[in-house]
This record gives C-alpha cells, structure tokens and sequence, in this order.
C-alpha cells in the first residue's frame, strides 16, 4: 500500500506543470453524471466543443464528476472514459475526476434522467452513492471498493488524468461526521491501488473538524471557496503553511462576491491553481444561485458559469482576463 506522498514530491509534480487554471465541467446536455456517462445520451460532440472552448480562453484542467452506478457496465463506462479523455487530451487538457459526492439528490437510477426544474440550481444532480449507502456501513461498500479500485486500477497510470478527487464534500447534506468512515475507506482503497496521479479530496468547511483526516491523507490539498478576493488570500495563506501545493477545486459565485475580475489574479499572483464552477449555461442551470430558485426570471447576476448556450461570453470583461492572465 502506497503512503500520502511528501510535501517534496508533490511540490515537485505541481512545479513541472504551467498555472492550473479551468472549471468544473458537465457538457451542457446532460443535467447530472448518469446523463454525462449514459451509452445513450454521452455527447461526444458537444465535449469536444466546449472543451474547445475552454481550452481557447486558456484552460487547461476540468474538474468532472463520475458516478458508482455507471460501473454496472463497467467495459462501457471505462470505454466512454477513456473517449473524454482522448477528446480533452486534445485541447491540452488534463482532467481532475470526482468519485464520490455527497451533494444535492439522492435516489440516482440509471436510465432516462428528468428534466431540469425551471429556475432551480442543479436541480438533477446526483448524490453518489447517496447518504442511506453512505450511512449502511461497511456491509454495504463492498461494491463501492470494487468500483473504486477497478476503477483507479485502470486509469492508474494515465498521464491524461490530472488528479483523483476522491470524494466531493463530504459529510454535505447535513451528514456531517456521518461521511467519515466512508471517507477514511475511500483514502485506503485508493492507496492500495497505488496511482501515478496524486490524490485529495477538498477542504469545503474552513473549521470542520474532517479536515484533519483530509489535509493529513491528500497528496495536493484542494479546496472550495465561494468568497471575495480578501478571504481567499487568507485562505490561502492558511493552507499553504502545510508546505503542499494548493488547487482550488471550485470558485466563482458572483452573487456571493467570488469574482473573475477580483478572485482570478489571487490566484494568478499566489501560483494557486484554480478551477470555477461552469462554463457553458445548460441543463444543470447553475446560473441560478443554491437557494435562490427563479423559475420566471433571469438572474443578474449569474451565480455560476462562463458562456451561454450558443457559446457567447456572458461577460467578455470575464474571459478576456482569462486569456490575459494566461
């Protein structure tokens, strides 16, 4: 079983890489990750798409979300994989893949998903593999360490893949210190696996006492950050006294102050990479804020993403400083 890495090698691989800069990435057809990843509804044309659009405004990672119920087909899945990342390689991009998520709706089935809510933030996204698995116990996670070691195994050696998220937010949804066991085995079986690329998993509570375990068991320390440019450089300045390199994981709510024009050249000037929720308005409808739904009405500002759907910048200001600070 392989250990956390050290503080030297992991400054070593972040050192031979340029600024990781990108955005947390669902193709604007899908509402969720079964939608995503489905044989029958995986749209390799629009990803090709909008990872080019991305990649033309300078980015070069995106954070995307699998799910453990796609390892039913687990030849299909790891096909429809191994194509995304093909299709990113392609631009210059390097993927961060999410595992696990304790976010938003529970009961995920396979096949046809619903459609969006109007007005209603992520309103199809999908909690995996939902808190009343997280909750069963280590009884029920034999399935779960299938999917994450076959999964890991496979990939283990992909230099396309930036980084392995191994669990977004844990304990979210209320479930607080309820995700930790599971948290605890998904570090531990993802060590067994032994993986090229480093692992994390985000520090999303600046006082949550699972940051411990997650700062002590992660190669790269990532993090969540949703405030002005002013807390950001604390929060940075807080975290970088571990001695690890620093890739915020998710960022960028406007109506929350977490701003290109402000929070972009923190991130720039500190050296900290950065990765901000969206890029192309579409069924996840995270233009609209968390608890704000607006079924008959436009937000104004946007919450979250770059683009409309037809691909124009919603703000030009937004993504001129992106290719400027490249």
């Amino acid at each position: 079983m392989s250990r956390q890495w050290t503080p030297e090698r992991a400054r070593e691989w972040y050192e031979s890489m340029p600024w990781l800069v990108g955005c947390n990435f669902t193709p604007s057809t899908a509402i969720n990750q079964l939608e995503m990843w489905q044989a029958e509804t995986f749209d390799p044309d629009t990803i090709d798409r909008e990872l080019g659009l991305a990649a033309s405004i300078g980015m070069n990672t995106v954070r995307t979300y699998l799910h453990d119920l796609l390892w039913e087909d687990p030849d299909g899945f790891s096909r429809r994989l191994d194509h995304f990342l093909t299709i990113a390689a392609g631009h210059g991009i390097r993927p961060v893949l999410v595992i696990f998520d304790d976010c938003w709706n529970p009961g995920a089935r396979l096949g046809p998903q619903p459609a969006p809510r109007p007005g209603i933030h992520n309103s199809g996204w999908l909690q995996s593999p939902g808190l009343d698995t997280v909750n069963a116990g280590p009884a029920a996670w034999g399935r779960l360490e299938r999917y994450v070691k076959d999964l890991l195994s496979r990939f283990a050696r992909d230099e396309r893949i930036l980084l392995w998220d191994l669990y977004n937010e844990p304990g979210n949804n209320e479930n607080n210190e309820e995700s930790t066991p599971l948290l605890e085995a998904v570090f531990s079986w993802a060590r067994e696996v032994e993986t090229s690329q480093p692992i994390s998993v985000a520090v999303w509570r600046p006082d949550d006492s699972i940051n411990d375990l997650v700062i002590g068991s992660s190669d790269v320390i990532t993090f969540h950050h949703y405030e002005p440019a002013d807390d950001l450089r604390k929060t940075i300045t807080t975290l970088a006294r571990h001695g690890r390199p620093l890739i915020c994981t998710e960022w960028m709510a406007r109506q929350r102050g977490s701003l290109v024009e402000a929070n972009l050249p923190v991130f720039r000037e500190t050296g900290v990479g950065c990765i901000n929720w969206g890029l192309v308005d579409g069924k996840t409808q995270t233009k609209f804020a968390w608890d704000d739904p607006r079924p008959d009405s436009e937000p104004e500002p946007w919450f979250h993403e770059l683009f409309h759907g037809d691909l124009t910048p919603y703000r030009s200001e937004e993504i001129a400083l992106f290719r400027d600070l490249r």
